[in-house]
């Protein structure tokens, strides 16, 4: 396993923009391909974007896909997600996963950050 640390949320307004990090301990962490999920209060988790470990892969949810951008720099083991016209309903806690299989299922991840929460006013 791998331990991950959530930073960047915070509270915003609608049409803001934010990038959140996630910082990856160990070495070689460009063997895990890295997700991002959120979980909004009373929903269930969902699976936002997700990245190979080389970086050279990407995958969106169809419900972010063209406001959200995820990236990484493996020199500095961490993984980023960046929100752009960030929308009430993009509040969430946002937490980050690893694993040495990139999927949308949160099952087959077994290394999980804490969380960051991202809250958006209208």
């Amino acid at each position: 396993q791998v331990q991950l640390v959530e930073s960047g949320g915070g509270l915003v307004q609608a049409g803001d923009s934010l990038r959140l990090s996630c910082a990856a301990s160990g070495r070689d962490n460009s063997r895990y391909a890295m997700s991002w999920f959120r979980q909004a209060p009373g929903k269930e988790r969902e699976f936002v974007a997700a990245i190979s470990g080389s970086g050279d892969r990407t995958r969106y949810a169809d419900s972010v896909k063209g406001r959200l951008a995820i990236s990484r720099d493996n020199a500095k083991n961490t993984v980023y997600l960046q929100i752009n016209n960030l929308k009430p309903e993009d509040t969430a806690v946002y937490r980050c996963a690893a694993s040495p299989f990139s999927s949308a299922n949160a099952a087959i991840y077994d290394s999980w950050g804490q969380g960051t929460q991202v809250t958006v006013s209208s």
